[in-house]
């Protein structure tokens, strides 16, 4: 498919990341002062309230270390199949988000962004692996021009 506007996997990982930090923020800071709330009220500081706020902000960090890590990957196919998986968590996130909770107008318009994003760069990578099929790599060039000397 051919679209005007590409955008590299790269960057695709970059903006999730950066949207999944900016709801690690927003859980790590409900937690915290749900703690700061629960100490107070009730002299101890942990609660089930706390305690998912708390791991829902673990989960984004480790959510962003791994977008982090999928940037280290070349393998084209490999980055479509990731890439796949993410804009599909994203679209679902999107569609839980308006049918749960349709007031939550900062999450909705973040996932549905992240979603583009990746699905652009989803179509950006489809071109970029039949580009990739119609070119020799270096390995291929060196054998070829060795071939050619032995003739």
């Amino acid at each position: 498919m051919n679209i005007k506007f590409k955008v590299l996997p790269k960057y695709a990982y970059l903006t999730s990341s950066g949207i999944a930090f900016i709801f690690f923020c927003f859980f790590a800071y409900k937690a915290f002062v749900a703690y700061l709330i629960h100490k107070e009220l009730y002299g101890d500081g942990m609660d089930v309230l706390v305690s998912l706020r708390a791991a829902l902000a673990g989960i984004m960090f480790l959510i962003i270390i791994l977008f982090f890590q999928f940037i280290k990957i070349k393998d084209l196919q490999s980055q479509r199949t990731i890439l796949r998986g993410i804009f599909i968590a994203w679209s679902s996130l999107l569609i839980i988000l308006i049918i749960l909770n349709s007031k939550l107008i900062y999450f909705i318009v973040l996932s549905g962004i992240a979603a583009l994003i990746n699905l652009i760069s989803l179509f950006s990578l489809v071109d970029l692996i039949k580009d990739e099929k119609n070119t020799l790599t270096d390995k291929e060039i060196y054998l070829l021009q060795k071939l050619a000397n032995k003739k």
